[in-house]
């Protein structure tokens, strides 16, 4: 019997954390630490930008990624609450 993998946090979680710890990141940098592709870097990001978690500056060559902290989160159990208390919770130090 093969265990099955899975982690409390989605990709598209993963993904938003990259990039409201850093806006500047590219594409291939969200994936590598991530650990997907870049195309489900690149798919996961439209998704984030079109659903307004996330939105999208070009600046010179580059593209500067946004998060939107007052956004709620879809779930409806937890949908009043904002996504900036999960990142803000992710980025803590453990003590």
């Amino acid at each position: 019997m093969v265990a099955s993998r899975w982690t409390f946090l989605t990709n598209h979680a993963m993904v938003l954390f990259e990039v409201w710890r850093t806006p500047d990141i590219t594409v291939r940098e969200i994936a590598e630490h991530v650990q997907i592709t870049e195309r489900a870097a690149h798919r996961i990001l439209a998704a984030l930008v079109q659903e307004g978690y996330v939105s999208r500056k070009r600046i010179g060559r580059n593209n500067h990624y946004y998060v939107s902290p007052d956004s709620r989160f879809r779930h409806p159990g937890i949908q009043h609450l904002e996504i900036g208390r999960l990142l803000e919770a992710l980025a803590r130090p453990l003590a």
